[in-house]
């Protein structure tokens, strides 16, 4: 059997003439040249005399050259028998084979090498690029030229001090100067300063002074001896308009999150060992004080849900499938935080404008409830005088009265004399020693500029007529008036018609019905004979059955001729027997008959009780039946 590189040299014509004993000798020559090659001269002279092989590999018996080839590629030190000619070839092949794969195992081993030598030098660069940037970092800082430059520019700006904002000069710090919420406040305080503090709901119209009181009656209570909060208790402070939360919990500004690793919102630490991060909320940094909501009304509905938990816990709970308890790297804090919870300790005050009726009832169960009013045009005087005492402005005596008769709240009304104050200094080329005087011409030059008109438009004057009536009307917080007349036809018997215009609602036009039969009861006229036209001044829609008193004496004025007074507004629901029964809304009704300027207010007998306590300035009178409203009415 001949060898493969005998083959070879037999089928390229490589001197046919020679015999297999010269064509081996040469075959062994070039299988020993290309060992040269794969080991060097010098390591394969020390690979044979270490195998016993350099005697017979430098013989020149083909033989004894065969059997050292075989012990060097076999890497056998045991004696071998000398190969005969006939044995050669075969031996041959073996050599040649563990030759190829000594050359195809180098080639893969070089490859190999010079991959992970490439990588070994990649990861060493990035190695010395990070020592290196350590080293900067301990010895040079994390400045250079650019982060400098930008802190000199930012200390630059804080040397530029313009003024504090004017809200924060005119803010109240006593109770006392929280004008025209007597009962509001002390309500309030008394809320807060007893052992067991409750949570609170503000209810009352924009601009009154909820969240300036809720700010004040903490810092007042801190101050008592025996109060429960501590000196350094937090006001924490939030728009419920503004609040916003992911239902993942990914993010949640007011009860907290849980950072997990994949959305790299843990620390960079933390993140990279898999551990999840809690992040506490605004419940948590008012452990100890208050949280105040303003306009709580409008919070997302299970945010206010979760929020209730919360008060009823204490504390707030975190989760995480990230998070697990048996794994040693977790800090102490992450490991209390999600077994134990975050403190959330406080007193929720709630700030709204919206009807009481509105509101979660899970949420007033929990709280206690306090009533801030409109003001009056005396408490918005007194406003503008305590803000021009602040101020150091000068008033002329008639701008404190002007000013109440556009605005009814405080912010309004200090954003008028601000603005004034703002349009004298500029008037004024050179300012005179003293104050700046504020003129009732600069006040009016202001409210045009704000295109403001009075909030009362038309006052109640004094006076008797037929057929024309007051009744009220209550929105938010605010009453207003409702001028209500009526007139009364004789029609073919029988064939009277009642009209009432529609934009009034269906409350109203069902009061009119009422009336008819309170009527006929009364004066024994049937309507029926009549045409009657009912009519709600202004279009204004009524939603409520509270007119039917009004309509009723409209229509009967009329109807007999009966002059009534003008200055006189009521309320009440009419029943088909007479009976006047309660409505809603009665302090924001007779605080919007006050203002408009009426002398009496009817009301019915069962909401006597919501009358506020030392009422001035307009009478108030309680009756059962119509035929009571009729004495106070009628002239």
């Amino acid at each position: 059997m001949k060898s493969l590189l005998t083959k070879w040299l037999k089928s390229n014509n490589f001197d046919e003439r020679l015999p297999d004993e010269e064509l081996y000798k040469k075959e062994v020559e070039s299988l020993y040249l290309l060992l040269t090659n794969f080991y060097g001269t010098d390591k394969l002279v020390l690979k044979a005399s270490k195998l016993d092989a350099l005697a017979l590999m430098r013989s020149d018996l083909l033989g004894e050259q065969t059997a050292a080839l075989l012990k060097i590629v076999t890497d056998d030190p045991t004696p071998r028998s000398i190969p005969t000619l006939e044995e050669i070839p075969e031996l041959l092949n073996e050599a040649e084979e563990r030759i190829v794969d000594l050359i195809v195992r180098r080639s893969v081993e070089d490859r190999l090498d010079r991959q992970i030598n490439d990588r070994m030098q990649k990861r060493q660069q990035e190695y010395w690029k990070e020592i290196k940037l350590q080293v900067l970092k301990e010895y040079s800082g994390p400045e250079n030229a650019q982060t400098l430059k930008k802190l000199g520019a930012l200390e630059q700006m804080k040397q530029v001090h313009l003024a504090k904002p004017v809200e924060e000069v005119l803010r109240p710090v006593h109770p006392d100067e929280i004008i025209g919420q007597t009962e509001g406040m002390q309500s309030l305080l008394a809320k807060l300063s007893t052992p067991y503090p409750q949570h609170v709901l503000i209810f009352g119209p924009p601009g009154v002074g909820k969240t300036t009181a809720a700010r004040v009656a903490l810092a007042t209570v801190k101050n008592k001896a025996d109060s429960l909060f501590a000196p350094d208790a937090p006001f924490i402070e939030v728009d419920g308009t503004t609040l916003r939360w992911d239902p993942r919990d990914v993010t949640n500004p007011l009860l907290g999150s849980v950072h997990d690793p994949i959305y790299q919102g843990a620390k960079r630490d933390l993140a990279d060992i898999g551990i999840p991060e809690p992040k506490l909320g605004l419940v948590s940094d008012a452990n100890g004080g208050v949280l105040f909501i303003d306009e709580i009304g409008e919070m997302d509905t299970l945010l206010l849900n979760k929020l209730l938990k919360v008060l009823e816990d204490k504390k707030v709970q975190f989760d995480s499938s990230y998070y697990d308890p048996e794994d040693p790297q977790i800090p102490q804090y992450i490991k209390q935080l999600f077994e134990e919870g975050a403190p959330a300790d406080f007193i929720l005050i709630g700030a709204t404008t919206r009807d009481p009726r509105e509101l979660n009832p899970a949420l007033r169960s929990r709280c206690a409830e306090v009533y801030f009013v409109p003001l009056e045009p005396q408490d918005i005087c007194r406003i503008v005088r305590q803000t021009a005492a602040k101020l150091e402005i000068e008033l002329v005596e008639s701008v404190p009265e002007i000013i109440s008769n556009y605005v009814i709240d405080g912010r309004k009304a200090n954003m008028i004399l601000t603005d004034a104050y703002g349009l004298a200094c500029y008037q004024e080329d050179q300012p005179a020693a003293g104050k700046v005087r504020i003129s009732a011409e600069i006040i009016y030059e202001v409210l045009r500029a704000e295109r403001l008109v009075p909030y009362v438009t038309r006052k109640i004057q004094s006076g008797q007529g037929i057929g024309r009536t007051l009744g009220l009307g209550v929105a938010g917080f605010l009453g207003s008036v409702l001028e209500i007349e009526a007139v009364v036809f004789p029609a073919v018997a029988g064939k009277g018609r009642v009209r009432f215009n529609e934009t009034a609602g269906s409350m109203a036009r069902d009061a009119v019905f009422n009336a008819t039969a309170v009527i006929r009861r009364l004066s024994g006229e049937d309507l029926r004979n009549y045409d009657v036209h009912v009519n709600v001044i202004g279009g204004g829609k009524i939603d409520g059955p509270s007119a039917g008193v009004a309509m009723t004496l409209a229509i009967y004025s009329a109807l007999k001729n009966q002059p009534v007074y003008l200055d006189v507004a009521m309320t009440g629901e009419v029943s088909i027997s007479g009976e006047v029964k309660p409505v809603g809304g009665i302090y924001e009704k007779i605080f919007g008959a006050k203002q408009a300027g009426a002398r009496k207010v009817i009301i019915p007998a069962e909401n006597l009780a919501e009358v506020p306590s030392g009422l001035s300035g307009i009478e108030v009178v309680a009756v059962e039946h119509i035929e009571q409203a009729m004495k106070h009415l009628c002239v």
